[in-house]
């Protein structure tokens, strides 16, 4: 096992968070994620995209949770209202909607015209 220091802990949690939240965030966009590959055949079942965000929202939730329990700082690495969404911990529709900055959603759907 790995001896970890504080700061070694708080760096492996900081990139398991990114990591977590970039893979949330390719769910929420209907993009290839892990969870793909380990289900091929389902890909073409409405319903698995819904299934893929909340496999991808568990697993944020349980980083972020096992950060806490650690007493590593999570919360640098999200915007206010994702902090929000978070600590309220279902997975709403506004989550989907608003869980990208408003400046993001912007730039993708301008990217999304052209």
């Amino acid at each position: 096992m790995k001896d970890f220091t504080q700061e070694n802990l708080q760096e492996f949690f900081t990139e398991k968070l990114r990591r977590a939240k970039v893979n949330f965030e390719r769910a929420l966009d209907c993009k290839h994620t892990d969870f793909d590959d380990l289900y091929p055949y389902m890909n073409e079942q409405p319903q698995f995209f819904w299934y893929k965000r909340y496999v991808a929202w568990s697993e944020l939730l349980t980083v972020v949770r096992l950060a806490e329990e650690l007493g590593i700082d999570w919360i640098r690495e999200f915007n206010e209202l994702q902090v929000e969404f978070i600590q309220g911990k279902v997975l709403q529709g506004k989550v989907l909607d608003q869980w990208h900055p408003e400046t993001e959603q912007e730039e993708t759907v301008s990217n999304l015209e052209e």
